[in-house]
């Protein structure tokens, strides 16, 4: 018999934002089903470029380029944008360029030192605050907290081992069932990750991200999750009847 697989994924992408424009950063959610020409409308309310002189540029989680969006009739999902991927806009008009061009301006340079004596700087302003990186105590929790965090995914990552039949259960996404292909740290995002082959089309790769290739297995049954969502077990791969008559 016939049987459908339907393939689950995210409708919304948290991306960030560059441009020509501006040196500013900015992250903006959207759905993946709207088309790269209404994606630009969006943007030239952010970014202030218009429509008609926008190019846009597609990049990984860790600023690698990874292509040209320059199909304005194709969806934002038909492109490899992920959470935390870079869209950069180039503002083909060099109108506003002007602005940001301060190569021939003259500079008004004043010495860490000298800056430091002044009780009217952003810098006197945020010491007294105790704002940012200027309250200790909440850098150093902040800190610690972060390397809690490394030890706890450590920790969860030396109890999976390559090979293992694997659950993955994560916030607002369906449980799966996978093997587990891989183990460790990787280059694209910081800290431990597990590599798994879901039994199902239910992920985003084939075991390569980003040019380099992890693991192997079909693609979009690929996937990359914390230490903490995998449980491992005796899991039996499902037969979904694929190869039934």
């Amino acid at each position: 018999m016939d049987s459908d697989v339907t393939v689950i994924t995210c409708p919304y992408v948290d991306v960030r934002l560059t441009s020509t424009i501006s040196s500013f950063e900015v992250k903006r959610r959207f759905n993946r089903g709207i088309t790269i020409a209404a994606l630009k409308g969006k943007l030239e309310m952010v970014v202030g470029a218009s429509v008609s002189s926008m190019d846009l540029e597609l990049y990984g989680v860790s600023d690698k380029f990874l292509q040209k969006m320059d199909d304005n009739e194709a969806l934002l999902g038909s492109y490899p944008v992920d959470d935390e991927c870079r869209i950069h806009v180039i503002d083909r008009s060099g109108g506003q360029l002007e602005f940001t061009d301060v190569s021939k301006v003259e500079k008004f340079e004043l010495s860490d030192e000298a800056y430091k004596k002044r009780t009217d700087s952003a810098r006197s302003f945020m010491k007294n605050l105790r704002v940012g990186q200027y309250n200790e105590e909440e850098m150093a929790r902040k800190k610690a907290e972060l390397a809690a965090q490394r030890e706890e995914e450590k920790v969860a990552a030396n109890s999976i081992s390559v090979g293992n039949r694997c659950k993955v259960q994560v916030i607002g996404q369906p449980t799966k069932l996978g093997t587990v292909m891989y183990v460790g740290t990787t280059d694209f995002k910081p800290s431990y990750w597990v590599g798994v082959k879901y039994d199902e089309p239910l992920g985003k790769h084939n075991g390569t991200v980003e040019g380099k290739q992890y693991f192997e297995c079909e693609d979009k049954y690929g996937g990359f999750v914390k230490p903490q969502n995998v449980t491992v077990g005796d899991f039996p791969e499902e037969d979904y009847g694929l190869d039934e008559m």
